[in-house]
């Protein structure tokens, strides 16, 4: 089964770092488009990053400049390197990838993630303080 796992998420202050990992799992990211989406409490799913398999990436305006993605496909990993965190990026981040080969349309925000034709990973909370 198609399944991406997400670590890396924890406490910090503002200014913070923290980088996530999602590992695959049944499927290789070098065939998958792969999505990082984050909920905040009483907010929207809303995209953040993607790695598409051509290389190209995506960045919301709200985490342009601060965070990055990047895969090691050695390793068949991805990576969001976030840098000067605030506190509004405080939410669950999810990894959500298309599969092998799979050509996937999916939405730069939902209602619920989870939601659509990706494969979503169990999430990981990322909390920044003030």
């Amino acid at each position: 089964d198609v399944q991406p796992l997400e670590s890396g998420g924890g406490s910090v202050q503002t200014g913070g770092t923290l980088r996530l990992s999602c590992a695959a799992s049944g499927f290789t990211f070098r065939k998958s488009d792969m999505v990082w989406y984050r909920q905040a409490p009483g907010d929207d799913c809303r995209l953040v990053a993607s790695l598409d398999t051509d290389g190209s990436t995506y960045y919301s305006d709200s985490v342009k400049g601060r965070f990055t993605v990047s895969g090691d496909y050695a390793r068949d990993m991805v990576y969001l390197q976030m840098d000067n965190l605030k506190p509004e990026d405080t939410a669950v981040y999810f990894c959500a990838v298309s599969g092998d080969g799979r050509i996937v349309d999916y939405s730069t925000s939902y209602r619920q993630c989870g939601s659509g034709s990706l494969t979503w990973g169990q999430g990981t909370q990322v909390t920044v303080s003030s």
